[in-house]
């Protein structure tokens, strides 16, 4: 027998009955039905989730803000409702308590009485967390309560940037108040900064007239103390003079009584005198001639005009003495106020100087309190210089942004950071996500159902052949080429049938054969060494790297011993290598995967060897015993 001989034999064997025949395609089929029922029912689930019947009960009795009544729980519910990302059913809260445990619902939603006023509580003075209240029923589904968590998270955060915008554009609607306040006070700050820089210089400019001011009040009490010295003796020395003035004016009186007759005869006398005619006109009379007459005339003449001469003097003089009488009487007069009032002066003069003193101290007062304002005036006037820059500096710290800036920022602050996916490989679908994983659970499920039927070795050929190499190749080439022909089929299904995008698709299906290829080895391995027990060991095998091959979470979250056997099994390869082909991803780790594979395969394929040469040596009673199973 030849190598090839063995495998047609083991063919003709598989497909020598008609039932034969249908167990073998039966076989056949079982990954391709594993693979590609499975991944068809869980290609898009999430796609589905709106199919997910939720009970929604808002209870929410709304609160009060700005002046306006809102309801937050109907406004949610509205948008859920409308968005229709689930199966939304709006109910009772008893309604939907039955519906959970009946089933009818698979969790629940609620919005309770005090929502909308806790919501709206933050824009107070005692804020409180609203709580969006999610029930469910793992006795319904479990991943239904990993769905109401994320769908809790979601509404969280919906209500959190809303809420959170609102806020913030609050907060900056009132930042631009305060700026416009800040733009006031700064300018009203450098009004009062130079307002008191104009004082700081008044202040010390009144400090120096108040401390001049002190001086001249200081001269001003010592001089009328002097004054007031100088004036004590005033009242004696008026009087003095008051009688003094009277007597000269009563002397004058008696003068002037003694001069008035005197003068008033003069005057008669005087005016009693014959004028030049009358004594011309006597003369002739006389007889006397024109000589005569001139030459009396010449001597009478002169002594009428000193006559004249003298009364105009004395009626002058007598004059003069009535002025002086009536003078001498007003000075007496004046003199007599002058010695009532000059009590009063000199009081007064005294009162001055006691007020003088006062006015001196109160100015030396004034002169330090002035000292000490234009000192206090520095420190306002640094303050106030200060102040202003302060503000200036406080302005600009607060942008001066439009009411559409502030709606912009408000949204911005509420919804700080958007997340940008950027997959250098990515999956089109749940379903595609989970293919590698499934393709490779299928190569191994199938190859294990073939080796159900399938013959480890011929016992002909041990006997009488006596070649453990075509022996062992032949034993393995059969199940290999039957199960690369279920991966090709599964290929098909996964890029034609459920239409999953393939970056490399020939050499995924490589990659997939050479998968195949492998189990079969190892599988053959465990029969050829163990015989049934061996066809024990690899479902046992499976399960093992179902758990550590890493095809639904990151091998990372496994346990440290389970993470030592991702490492060293076949089948986290075999997912690894599928990943990298099917997406795009690192072909330098498929090359990486494929050399693993093969180590395992030609590994394998020789510890197949070396049991089939120990056999076609010699046999033992472990040879000839009933197989334990089957």
């Amino acid at each position: 027998m030849t190598f090839l001989t063995l495998v047609r034999t083991e063919l003709k064997r598989l497909t020598a009955t008609p039932m034969a025949k249908l167990a073998l395609a039966a076989l056949m089929l079982v990954p391709v039905l594993y693979a590609g029922l499975y991944l068809w029912g869980n290609d898009d689930p999430y796609g589905n989730l709106d199919q997910v019947p939720v009970a929604l009960v808002v209870a929410d009795e709304g609160a009060t803000q700005d002046g306006e009544t809102v309801n937050h729980g109907d406004q949610v519910r509205d948008q859920l409702v409308e968005d229709a990302e689930m199966d939304w059913r709006v109910t009772t809260s008893q309604e939907a308590a039955d519906g959970i445990r009946s089933g009818e619902y698979d969790f629940i939603v609620t919005f309770g009485p005090d929502f909308s006023r806790a919501l709206t509580s933050a824009a107070g003075d005692d804020p409180e967390q609203a709580v969006v209240e999610v029930t469910t029923n793992d006795s319904n589904s479990y991943l239904a309560g990993t769905i109401a968590d994320q769908v809790g998270e979601k509404v969280r955060s919906s209500l959190t940037q809303e809420v959170g915008r609102e806020a913030a554009q609050k907060l900056l609607d009132g930042l631009a108040t305060v700026r416009s306040g800040l733009v006031d006070a700064a300018d009203g700050a450098r009004e009062l900064a130079d307002g008191t820089g104009e004082a700081r210089t008044g202040s010390a400019t009144l400090a120096d007239g108040a401390g001049t001011a002190a001086d001249g009040a200081s001269r001003l009490t010592d001089g009328l103390t002097t004054l007031r010295d100088s004036t004590a003796a005033l009242p004696d020395q008026t009087r003095q003079l008051n009688d003094g003035a009277h007597q000269v004016a009563a002397g004058n009186a008696q003068l002037s009584a003694m001069v008035q007759p005197v003068a008033q005869r003069i005057g008669d006398a005087v005016a009693n005198l014959p004028t030049e005619e009358d004594i011309r006109g006597r003369l002739q009379e006389a007889g006397l001639d024109e000589t005569q007459i001139q030459t009396v005339l010449g001597i009478v003449s002169p002594v009428r005009t000193d006559l004249e001469s003298a009364n105009a003097q004395v009626q002058d003089a007598a004059g003069s003495i009535q002025a002086l009488a009536d003078g001498s009487a007003q000075v007496a007069e004046g003199t007599q106020k002058l010695a009532d009032g000059m009590p009063a002066l000199v009081d007064g003069i005294s009162s001055a100087q006691s007020g003088a003193s006062d006015l001196s101290t109160g100015v030396r007062q004034l002169a330090d309190g002035a000292s000490s304002l234009a000192d206090g005036l520095v420190k306002i006037d640094d303050g106030a210089v200060q102040l202003r820059d302060g503000l200036a500096d406080a302005v600009t710290q607060i942008p001066d942004q439009s009411e559409d800036e502030r709606k912009t920022a408000a949204a911005m602050i509420a919804d700080p950071v958007h997340v940008s996916s950027n997959a250098i490989t990515e999956a089109s679908s749940y379903g595609a996500g989970m293919a590698p994983f499934f393709i490779s659970l299928a190569a191994w499920i199938g190859i294990y159902a073939l080796f159900l039927i399938v013959k480890p070795y011929s016992k002909r050929a041990v006997t009488a052949l006596r070649r453990p190499l075509p022996i062992t190749l032949a034993a393995w080439t059969t199940p290999a080429a039957l199960g690369i022909l279920q991966m090709a089929v599964v290929f098909c299904v996964v890029a034609f049938a459920l239409g999953y995008a393939v970056a490399q698709p020939w050499p995924m299906l490589g990659f997939m054969a050479l998968t195949s290829a492998t189990f079969a080895a190892i599988i053959l391995t465990l029969n050829v060494l163990l015989g049934s027990v061996g066809q024990f060991l690899g479902l046992v095998l499976m399960v093992l790297q179902l758990v550590t091959a890493g095809g639904t979470f990151p091998y990372q979250t496994l346990p440290t011993p389970l993470r030592t056997l991702h490492e060293a099994l076949p089948m986290s390869h075999a997912v690894d290598g599928i990943r990298q082909l099917m997406y795009g991803g690192d072909y330098a780790r498929a090359w990486a995967d494929a050399g693993f594979l093969g180590l395992w395969l030609v590994g394998a394929l020789l510890a197949a060897f070396v049991v089939t040469f120990r056999m076609t040596r010699r046999r033992t009673l472990r040879d000839l015993r009933p197989s334990l199973i089957g």
